[in-house]
């Protein structure tokens, strides 16, 4: 009787790189671990500390050969008073067995107040592999608090879907390179009857982007734009905490009474940390702290937007030079940066209240706001 051949080995799935990407995102936010592979051969399992459940943990704890170690940025080590020796991200040796609240209490500084004592922690001073930064820039695009475990990956793993550690980095161009003009249709608006809504959507899944545009602006010359970022609860609750509410209701009237232009709705909240992470910096802003003190205790630079989604949506629409509504010069340069010719910032300023006025002197004295 001929003998059975053998099944051949499975293979590693190969998918394109945004789908690679966004897989991962999706396993983050569910608690499950993604392989991160480099260059440097330095393949790596990671697991997101907000999701991670005790029992996935429990698989890094298995060996003892190549200790698991726990991610930070460098702006949560600062709030730790941890040393910083490598670019990036701080690596540390947490404490075993590794176990998920007490992982959390590191990585989430809502939780400072409650569980004040930390440490020490032994931090690694030799140089970290691509995959490191690239795991922690995961659990941001899966919007969640930027800290990971990681472990060696074994030699043979199966049935997990690989994600290069420079797809991670290329995430946010090849995002760019990928978005397109869905759909537009005629929406009149109070104040502003004469305006087209436009969808645009990026091929890594993510929530779209849209571009209002009022009264019917010629693309020969610089059209008035103005860049908002979604806003839960100022647009929709119309909440005092800020004034974002204030500012899109008034670029529609602003742009409206110039005549016509384009205001820029972008799925970027919380200047990109996401909703629920600006929640976190709420209530670290109740403890004492400001807006940009909030997002660095958190692990996030101080703006995590992605400029060139809304250079790209204008190139879509046919425009290559803008005057733009704003009081932030940085987002001038942020713009240009991307490729689009700003010839003119227009202010674009509105009156405080008693709750936003802390929030907005500091966007002024820290972050260069001409209010």
């Amino acid at each position: 009787m001929p003998a059975t051949p053998s099944r051949p080995p499975r293979k590693t799935k190969v998918v394109p790189t945004l789908d690679r990407v966004a897989r991962g995102v999706d396993a983050f936010r569910r608690g499950e671990p993604v392989l991160v592979s480099g260059t440097d051969s330095a393949d790596i399992l990671a697991l997101a500390v907000e999701t991670a459940a005790d029992d996935a943990l429990a698989a890094f704890d298995a060996t003892d050969d190549v200790p698991p170690l726990l991610l930070l940025t460098h702006w949560r080590a600062r709030t730790l008073k941890i040393r910083l020796y490598t670019p990036e991200i701080a690596a540390i040796v947490p404490e075993r067995p590794l176990r998920a609240a007490r992982l959390r209490a590191v990585a989430d500084p809502t939780a400072d107040l409650a569980e004040p004592f930390k440490g020490p922690f032994e931090t690694l001073r030799h140089a970290l592999p691509e995959t490191y930064p690239a795991a922690v820039k995961l659990a941001k695009l899966a919007g969640l608090l930027p800290s990971v475990i990681v472990r060696q990956a074994p030699p043979r793993m199966r049935d997990m879907t690989v994600i290069p550690a420079a797809a991670i980095r290329d995430y946010d161009a090849d995002t760019v390179r990928s978005l397109a003009l869905v759909t537009r249709a005629r929406v009149p608006l109070a104040g502003a009857e004469q305006t087209e809504l436009a969808a645009f959507r990026a091929g890594n899944g993510e929530p779209e982007h849209f571009a209002i545009i009022i009264g019917r602006p010629p693309t020969d010359r610089a059209v008035l734009t103005r860049l908002h970022s979604e806003c839960f609860t100022g647009d929709l609750l119309d909440s005092l905490k800020c004034d974002c509410g204030a500012q899109l209701r008034g670029a529609i009237e602003t742009i409206a009474k110039a005549g016509g232009g384009i205001l820029l709705y972008l799925a970027q909240e919380g200047r990109g940390i996401g909703l629920i992470n600006k929640l976190r910096a709420y209530r670290l802003q109740d403890q004492g702290f400001d807006t940009i003190e909030a997002n660095e205790r958190l692990g996030f630079d101080p703006d995590e937007r992605r400029y060139g989604i809304a250079a790209r949506m204008l190139g879509l629409l046919g425009y290559k030079s803008i005057r733009l509504l704003t009081n932030n010069p940085d987002k001038v340069l942020a713009l240009e940066a991307a490729g689009m010719t700003v010839v003119e910032r227009v202010p674009h300023a509105f009156p405080d209240n008693v709750h936003n006025r802390a929030y907005l002197e500091t966007k002024a004295a820290k972050a260069g706001h001409l209010l």
